[in-house]
This record gives C-alpha cells, structure tokens and sequence, in this order.
C-alpha cells in the first residue's frame, strides 16, 4: 500500500517558526469510500496567512490542529475516484494540505473543482488564477470599484496578491504604484508588471515616505495593503479626501511576541473622510468563478504575468515558509512536492 508522506504542526510557534515547530509523518493511504476521490498533489500553496492559523488564538479562520496536517492549497491530479464527476487524470484544485496525497470527499461543495490548463498552467491556480488571484479582485473589482484617474498604491506589490492587484487596477485605467523590498523586485514591478513607479522600501530610512511624496504627488485614492506597520502609516499621511484602504494582510507583524501595532496615522481617516476595511477571500468562495474567468483571460492574452517561486521537495517545510516573512520569495511562493 502506497506511503503518503505529510507535514503536521507539532506545537505552536512562539514568534518565528522554525523547524521544531513540525513534524513529518508517514502514513498509509487509506481505501476510498463512496464518494471519495484520491488526489496526487503536484504543488502546495505557501501563504502568509499560514502563520496566523498556527497560533491558538481568535482569527477569521479556525486554528491549525496540533497533530494534524497542515492546512493549505494544492493543485494535482486525480489518481483513483468513487465519485461520477471525477475520474483518474483529471486535474484539479483543493485545499489538500501539506502532503504527497490527499482523500476528498468530493461530495462537499467547493472541495474539489477541475481546472483547465490549456493556457493557463496548473501552478497558476495557486496564485494569479487561485486564491491570491481571487482575493486581489474582490479587493478591487467589488469592494473598491475604481474610477479611470485615481493612483492606487499596493505593498508587497512583487507577491502574489500585490502583482494581480495591480493588473487589475491598470486594466481599470488607474495610475498604480507599488511598494517592495529591492531594485531587483521593484525593476520587475516596474519592467515586467507594468506599474507605473515601485517604491523601494530597504532604500533606507525614509524610503517610503519620500516615494510616495515623488511618485503619488497628487496624493493615493487607494491603497491595497498586505504588510502594515510602519508602510500602512506612511501611505496614510498620503491619503485623498474619500479615500478607500483595503486591509489584506498584515506579514510585518504575524511573527510578533508583543501587541500588534496599530495605525499611528488613523486620525488621518478622520480628517480625509476616509474609509479602512479587511477582506478575507474565503466570505466568496460562491462567486470565485467570475474572479477566476477574467484573470485567466489576463494571464491568455498576456495582460497579467505571473511569477513563481518554486522550491522542490517536502521535505523542505517551514524552511520554505519561512521566505514568506522575511521577504526572500520573488513572486508566488509553491513548493513542487518531490515524492520521498
């Protein structure tokens, strides 16, 4: 009987996770029942969003269970099914988590969907076709709705998120402008991604203060933030009268020991009649079709680039979480999962 090799969280992290914090474990692949389907995974999503769960703490979504594998997205191909909408080839996207294998019961809705990738790859339903995708159109499209003219800014703007953010928003007829961390990754947001300027925030004390004053001088209509912290008030001492803040992460402050930092700038709300609000992706799950058709059209027609970084092998968890958090990733961070 076929192995599966999985990743469970051992204990919980006390600021930064490391390597004691998991555990690999093997276990036999069990026989599938009616209505199961058995998935071999080809990649595993690393999100940011990873490290919250992992804490016993209130969030938007359920802890991580000590002893179990670690939750997250997968895409790969069906080896053997009990269900009728599936059968052994078929390829597909889940939320299989940290392992080789994966057991779906297909009969829960959204639990397994097929994908087609005839021009869209199957990795990319990780990132600008997956979740990330998703979560930067609802951020724009139905929450934002951007008029032609206004500057968008967006942190982490190199991620994931950040690169479908802004695609979305330059489609849409707005000035955008990224923040990241390097002239490698700010050249690319710029040369490759089609933004018109990037801020690069390791430029020095100040950076970012000073860019956006040279590069937003009309000041930001809206902003996309992924980081916080210190960038969340500097774009705030920037902000137009009605401007709109989306809050989508927070990676500067997931590996805290202390409080989390708030706003300094928050009266800035006030004075410009300015709105602030969190988006979790997983409130539209139901309507994650419209998403996914049109930033698949992007990724065809060439409108939207997506870039991987793609580390090979389970057996290099957290290692390769851990580039995450201390911003060593250069696009969409997935793991090729190397059978052992």
């Amino acid at each position: 009987m076929p192995i599966n090799h999985r990743i469970v969280l051992d204990n919980r992290p006390q600021g930064e996770a490391t390597v004691n914090n998991f555990k690999m474990v093997e276990l036999p692949l069990p026989d599938l029942k009616d209505g199961e389907v058995l998935v071999c995974h080809h990649y595993l999503s690393l999100d940011p969003y990873m490290r919250g769960r992992m804490n016993e703490s209130k969030s938007y979504a359920q802890p991580q269970p000590l002893g179990e594998v670690m939750i997250g997205g997968t895409v790969g191909e069906v080896v053997d099914s009990r269900h009728p909408k599936f059968k052994a080839g078929d390829q597909v996207v889940g939320m299989g988590g940290w392992q080789e294998y994966s057991v779906v019961d297909a009969n829960v809705v959204g639990a397994l969907r097929k994908v087609d990738t005839t021009h869209v790859p199957l990795s990319h339903y990780l990132g600008a076709v997956g979740m990330p995708g998703v979560t930067a159109w609802y951020g724009l499209v139905k929450i934002i709705a951007p008029k032609a003219g206004e500057t968008v800014t967006v942190s982490a703007a190199s991620g994931a998120v950040g690169s479908a953010y802004g695609a979305l928003a330059k489609a849409r007829g707005c000035r955008v402008v990224g923040i990241a961390g390097g002239k490698d990754k700010c050249d690319y947001v710029v040369n490759e991604l089609g933004f018109d300027a990037c801020i690069d925030y390791k430029a020095g004390p100040g950076a970012v203060r000073a860019g956006l004053k040279e590069h937003c001088p009309k000041g930001v209509d809206i902003y996309f933030d992924n980081v916080g912290g210190e960038i969340l008030d500097d774009v705030l001492a920037r902000i137009n009268r009605k401007a709109r803040i989306i809050i989508c992460g927070a990676i500067s402050q997931y590996n805290n020991t202390t409080a989390v930092q708030g706003p300094k700038n928050y009266l800035s709300l006030l004075v410009n009649r300015a709105r602030m609000e969190g988006i979790v992706v997983f409130d539209y799950a139901d309507r994650y079709h419209l998403a996914v058709a049109e930033m698949a059209g992007y990724i065809k027609d060439g409108r939207m680039k997506s870039k991987e970084d793609v580390v090979v092998g389970l057996q290099t968890f957290p290692e390769t979480l851990l580039k995450l958090f201390n911003g060593e990733n250069f696009g969409k961070l997935v793991l090729e999962v190397a059978k052992l």
